[in-house]
């Protein structure tokens, strides 16, 4: 397999620059923590390591290195399609290197070979309650899927440390080869006939998922690559990549940690900001009865701020700029669907919204983020029938599909280099008083 043997040649050499950077600079201090820092959140605290993605302030996203620009250009794709295949970025996630063609096609083959899902996952989703939520599902058919690990049986059986990320690679390979088959399931039930679509074998991973919801068009295929790429990974401390590498830390396999970060992805403040925005342009849409103008959209910009909410998709906890995911999502749209109604007014927020942030004087980024963008896409292909789901519950589900492509990435490489279980250690608020009293008085804390 291309993943393990290239994983087995460069893993030792990263084991042994880790292990020389903690011999020879352990005690080294890397930051500083404010009271304000512990009761927020951990906000910007320095204490995770993950070489395979960092959030520029001012280029966005950067995967092993590349910002998402660089990436189109660089990663390969599929014939007929523009843009990169699933294969090749999971390629370049884990071992750190831009694959060629026939290395992101071997990744596509290793996922089809593992790609049928048992038929009780299908019962299990089959015996929820008519109105489970999309997420509920994807999170109860990941953990449903933990009996076949790997890694679990190879830790019963025993094998030594520097050996657990090699099962941890095959559950990663096995959960994301399945994953667009049951997302697409989920999507037929909640949205669609119910009737389960088979993949194709000439197709990617990323088109088939496509397929099998049943929206077979090249431009969406395209749309489901560029997706994938943009919502795959961000930094190691978002929810879902943190309560991955939490959760296996205590060596829980994949599908426990995975299942997990789902829930977290759940969220309003994490992955289901992207419906949250989409519902919020629906609502524009519906009071004007079409595209406002301007200065109608300038209002409701405003309504929406004075009464103590916010507008979705805007604001950044780290970017300075436009989220570049944002971009190339709207070069996307202006291509293929620039006269659609709910793309053009994602666009003419884009214009309006910044403007009345900066006015507020409450946000110090008013830029979009990815979530302003993309729910206007995906509906516009139809991804849209909500059924009592918000602006559409199965938004979140595919971004947990694109996100699991970097978290379990994480996963393999901290198992590779032994991280241990992640245990903080917590202070009382009379704890803390006494450490403000004492640097008030000049004295040590």
């Amino acid at each position: 397999m291309v993943l393990q043997e290239k994983l087995t040649e460069i893993i030792p050499a990263w084991r042994e620059r880790v292990a020389r950077l903690l011999r020879e600079h352990g005690e080294t201090q890397v930051d500083r923590v404010s009271i304000s820092q512990v009761y927020g959140g951990m906000r910007n605290i320095k204490s995770l390591v993950t070489d395979i993605s960092y959030v520029d302030t001012n280029e966005g996203i950067r995967l092993r290195g590349y910002t998402i620009p660089e990436l189109l250009e660089a990663l390969p794709k599929p014939a007929g399609g523009s843009m990169p295949l699933a294969g090749g970025l999971y390629y370049l996630l884990l071992v750190g290197e831009i694959p060629t063609f026939a290395q992101a096609m071997q990744v596509e083959a290793e996922w089809k070979a593992r790609s049928i899902v048992p038929e009780y996952i299908y019962d299990i989703l089959n015996s929820l309650p008519a109105g489970a939520y999309p997420m509920t599902m994807f999170s109860t058919a990941i953990l449903a899927l933990q009996g076949g690990s790997h890694f679990a049986r190879r830790y019963e059986e025993g094998m030594r440390k520097e050996q657990y990320w090699e099962p941890t690679l095959e559950d990663s390979l096995d959960l994301l080869a399945k994953i667009p088959s049951i997302a697409a399931y989920i999507y037929k039930m909640r949205y669609g006939d119910g009737k389960r679509v088979d993949p194709l074998p000439d197709l990617d991973w990323s088109a088939n998922l496509s397929h099998m919801m049943g929206i077979d068009q090249p431009s969406y295929y395209d749309l489901n690559r560029l997706y994938m790429l943009v919502h795959s990974d961000h930094e190691s401390g978002n929810v879902s990549a943190h309560t991955t590498h939490l959760v296996a830390s205590s060596l829980a396999d994949i599908y426990y940690a995975a299942s997990a970060a789902m829930n977290g992805l759940a969220g309003p403040l994490h992955g289901r900001a992207s419906q949250d925005s989409l519902g919020w342009l629906l609502d524009v849409h519906r009071k004007y009865g079409g595209v406002p103008s301007k200065q109608q959209l300038y209002d409701f910009a405003w309504e929406t701020l004075n009464a103590g909410q916010v507008i979705p998709g805007y604001g950044h906890a780290v970017l300075r700029k436009t989220d570049p995911r944002f971009s190339v999502l709207l070069d996307f749209g202006e291509k293929h669907l620039p006269e659609d109604e709910i793309f053009r007014l994602a666009s003419l927020v884009y214009e309006v919204v910044p403007q009345v942030l900066k006015e507020q004087g409450k946000v110090k980024d008013p830029w979009p983020n990815v979530d302003a963008i993309s729910g206007a896409l995906q509906y516009h292909y139809g991804v849209r029938d909500c059924n009592g789901y918000g602006a559409c519950g199965f938004l979140t589900v595919l971004f947990g599909v694109s996100r699991l492509l970097g978290v379990t990435a994480h996963a393999v490489w901290a198992r590779a280099l032994g991280q241990p279980i992640e245990r903080p250690k917590s202070l009382t608020t009379a704890m803390l008083e006494e450490i403000a009293e004492q640097s008030v008085a000049g004295q040590p804390a």
